[in-house]
């Protein structure tokens, strides 16, 4: 359409060129006198001279070029149709023996190249202002990492985003990269030329590509890049789990879990879809930050039925919503209820008889929770032991507890009634039933965790509250830990606690100075940070999560056994008798303390009451 109006546009315009030019012709050749028998003639034949001007014109190509590109060759084209345009003007007057002045024919000859040929200059011309407009908006791109994932992305600036993004050159560390050429742009230098080069070429933007290397070296490049007050925007780690193709849709800007990067995760696909392909799976805590990403995983493994469990229905709704448009063709159940309800567990496993359960629902607010224990002890504790007992009556084949770092030594309330639900966990498994536990530290931006608190406190300019300037935290990225526990469950023997390789602790106020410089503000100069103290139950180190009593080497390099000891039996029901009837927080934590002798001796070692 757009096409049919240029064409139409370029006729009109030679169908008045067509008869402006030989007017002014006659005109000029008259030395203006415009009642010269001549003009009478002129009028007769001018019809003709039009049909004949369009046709030369036509034949001639002049409405199928691109007249903004336009060159020698558009101009050696115009030439041509009008020559040719003007011969059979003549050829026609000569047949028709009809005079005109010959020298009437040369200015015609003239005016009809200078009126052609200009209105396509200004075609020309108008696209060329146009995209020097568009110029200017351009931002100067500067790519840091002229690997695979580099050269994929300039080609793609280069071919589909040449109108928002110039390609100015590379950065790479590589001093045998320096100089050298991809797609014709240079890789300019090195990190320790970075503002020169930005500064010389007037860069707005910088995309780090490098999705391989490692946090530390991630961090310098991303401090040295935000220095230098552009743009800055990161390929993530994850391109490189899908086909290795690189999109610019995939860029994003920098965020913690980028500073953080840790090696990825290597997964034994064929061994988890095993034991969850056509399945009837049950997700406790499902509409939770574990609980749901552990959802979009299992979906991908194609089980028969998802069964989604939790008290939130906004929560489950939007996974439910989800997941329903990610895959249709497998069941989605959304249910609404607390683990607490033994009932109502009993009647879920009766009706939907799921055959692997993924049990993330709990309390995991420490300070909450310290101040609640009777509330923890009755959803961490019994909550668990009702899921558990259920599926164990209902033949389940694999059960997964999700547990926490607390646990081990616990200080506080929650890392108490966590290593208590371990243990029943423990004591029921058998009877064709694997009851296994999972264990890991902090996960990144999970619900209620510092890293939205942090945000929300730059949002409203402050400040950040730490509690301590030494205290330091294990942190994974949600997709990991999901991704380990259903690793996890594929090596399940039964009775084991595995324990996930969290890396190394991260310091909280250095978390929270990469907070404040990732949005784009100056730590302790725009936002402020302030620490209040230990909070009650909390550590300022969580100890390393194979503390107690040491851990064994499984299959997967980042999946460690704990080695735990059991508590007698006996033990175990008595010590749940005493949780059942504790009705304050004193007797609460008394009851704790003479079941884990863990929790007795942790509390004591840093002076609890």
């Amino acid at each position: 359409m757009e096409q049919a109006l240029k064409i139409t546009g370029l006729l009109a315009t030679d169908f008045l060129i067509l008869i402006l030019a030989p007017y002014t012709a006659l005109l000029i050749r008259m030395e203006g006198n415009y009642q010269d028998p001549f003009f009478s003639t002129l009028y007769t034949v001018l019809p003709i001279f039009i049909l004949i001007g369009l046709t030369a014109f036509y034949f001639s190509g002049l409405y199928r070029r691109m007249w903004r590109y336009a060159s020698v060759n558009e101009v050696v084209a115009i030439l041509n149709a009008v020559l040719i345009s003007v011969v059979l003007n003549i050829t026609y007057l000569y047949i028709a023996q009809i005079r005109l002045p010959y020298s009437f024919h040369f200015i015609n000859a003239l005016l009809l190249l200078t009126f052609v040929g200009g209105t396509r200059f200004c075609v020309r011309m108008a696209h060329y202002f146009r995209k020097r407009q568009e110029q200017q908006n351009v931002k100067n791109v500067l790519i840091y990492g002229a690997g695979d994932a580099g050269a994929m992305l300039a080609r793609e600036i280069q071919h589909q985003h040449y109108g928002e993004k110039r390609l100015v050159g590379f950065i790479d560390d590589a001093e045998a990269k320096r100089n050298r050429t991809m797609f014709g742009i240079r890789v300019i230098g090195n990190r320790s030329c970075l503002r020169e080069v930005v500064e010389d070429n007037g860069i707005h933007e910088i995309i780090v590509a490098m999705p391989s290397i490692n946090g530390i070296m991630l961090r310098e490049i991303i401090r040295e890049c935000k220095n230098t007050k552009c743009s800055v925007k990161i390929l993530p780690e994850s391109y490189g789990l899908h086909d290795g193709k690189v999109s610019m849709q995939e860029l994003r800007n920098v965020d913690l879990e980028d500073l953080l990067r840790r090696d990825p995760v290597h997964l034994d696909l064929e061994q988890i879809t095993a034991y969850l392909r056509g399945k009837r799976v049950l997700v406790t805590g499902a509409g939770g930050s574990i609980g749901s990403e552990l959802c979009r995983q299992i979906i991908e493994m194609m089980p028969q039925t998802l069964i989604l469990l939790g008290r939130g229905e906004n929560s489950i709704y939007e996974i439910e919503y989800e997941l329903r448009n990610k895959i249709s063709q497998i069941e989605v159940v959304p249910l609404i209820g607390d683990i607490r309800d033994a009932a109502l567990m009993e009647h879920i496993f009766e009706k939907w008889h799921p055959q692997v359960v993924f049990h993330a629902a709990a309390h995991k607010h420490v300070p909450l929770m310290e101040a609640q224990p009777v509330e923890a002890i009755k959803n961490n504790v019994f909550g668990t032991k009702n899921v558990a007992e259920a599926a164990k009556r209902f033949q389940c084949e694999i059960f997964v507890m999700i547990s926490t770092d607390k646990a081990v030594n616990p200080t506080s309330v929650m890392g108490a009634t966590k290593r208590v639900a371990e243990l029943i966990i423990r004591q029921l498994n058998g009877g064709g039933t694997k009851f296994v536990a999972v264990r890991f530290g902090n996960v990144l931006g999970s619900r209620g965790s510092v890293i939205p608190l942090f945000k929300k406190q730059i949002a409203q300019g402050g400040p950040i509250t730490i509690t301590h300037p030494d205290m330091k935290r294990y942190f994974m990225t949600i997709p990991e830990a999901s991704q380990l526990v259903l690793q996890a469950g594929a090596m399940a023997q039964g009775g084991e606690v595995f324990v996930l390789d969290m890396g190394d602790p991260v310091n909280i106020k250095d978390m929270a100075c990469d907070l404040i410089e990732l949005s784009g503000l100056e730590p302790y100069n725009d936002i402020a940070i302030e620490f209040t103290g230990l909070r009650p139950g909390e550590k300022l180190f969580e100890e390393l999560l194979n503390a107690e009593e040491g851990t064994a080497a499984s299959k997967h390099e980042k999946i460690y056994i704990a080695n735990l000891n059991p508590l007698e039996l006996a033990e175990l029901e008595r010590g749940m008798r005493k949780l059942e009837s504790v009705t304050d927080r004193a007797d609460a934590i008394e009851a704790l303390m003479e079941m884990l002798s863990t929790y007795c001796d942790a509390r004591k070692k840093h002076g609890i009451q």
